[in-house]
């Protein structure tokens, strides 16, 4: 026969040992804003979501060879703008009409889309006048790479027929490649082109300018 002593100790110890008999301190609530994470719940038992701390993680931010490669590119599109228009006048090809409409509106949507980029940011917005040196903050800004010198652009203007279409050609080689030189050195200055409009606009711009060279490569074998 048990001993009386022993059946209160027994179911005790039962009570202890069956599911669903101990309470458990509740998980505390995920707070507003941060990441949750769900804990699967035992069998027979729902899963729990708890609260892990949340880690800010800024976004990436422009330098200042951002600013001083969106204010030299509103320069240097300017002179492409420029060139394009005397194609309207000089030349009778009609495929360098084409390519020169491309170019009008992609470059003039990319200067308006730099403008807004640096004045979002509070940044001096450049004249895109296009032609030799420009003024920034009081200061003169060096011509860029590939830009046309002033006796180039006046040849050009000066320029008609096949003339034109061949100095055309080349300058604006000369030029786009002046551009890719822009990019690939933004591209290698540290912590530059962090921002993502910064470095799919380059993007773009190295992409879409390759390919045009490549077709007025061909365009100048055709004018020979």
């Amino acid at each position: 026969m048990a001993s009386p002593l022993r059946v209160p100790c027994a179911l005790a110890l039962l009570a202890l040992a069956a599911p669903g008999c101990t309470r458990r301190q509740p998980d505390p609530p995920a707070r507003a804003g941060e990441p949750a994470v769900v804990r699967p719940g035992s069998p027979g038992e729902p899963s729990r979501t708890l609260s892990t701390p949340a880690k800010a993680v800024a976004p990436p931010s422009y330098v200042n060879a951002d600013v001083e490669f969106m204010q030299s590119m509103i320069h240097h599109h300017a002179q492409a703008v420029q060139m394009v228009e005397l194609l309207k006048t000089r030349t009778k090809r009609a495929d360098m009409k084409l390519l020169g409409e491309r170019m009008a509106v992609s470059q003039t949507d990319e200067i308006g889309m730099m403008k807004r980029w640096l004045a979002d940011r509070g940044q001096a917005i450049p004249m895109d006048h296009g032609q030799g040196m420009t003024m920034m903050n009081g200061a003169m800004m060096p011509p860029m790479p590939g830009m046309l010198t002033a006796a180039e652009m006046t040849a050009l203007e000066h320029a008609t027929g096949a003339e034109f279409d061949r100095l055309f050609l080349i300058g604006m080689i000369k030029h786009h490649e002046g551009a890719l030189m822009m990019v690939e050195r933004l591209l290698n200055t540290s912590g530059a082109a962090q921002e993502s409009v910064i470095f799919d606009f380059v993007e773009h711009v190295d992409a879409d300018q390759r390919m045009e060279i490549a077709r007025m490569r061909q365009m100048l074998r055709d004018t020979q």
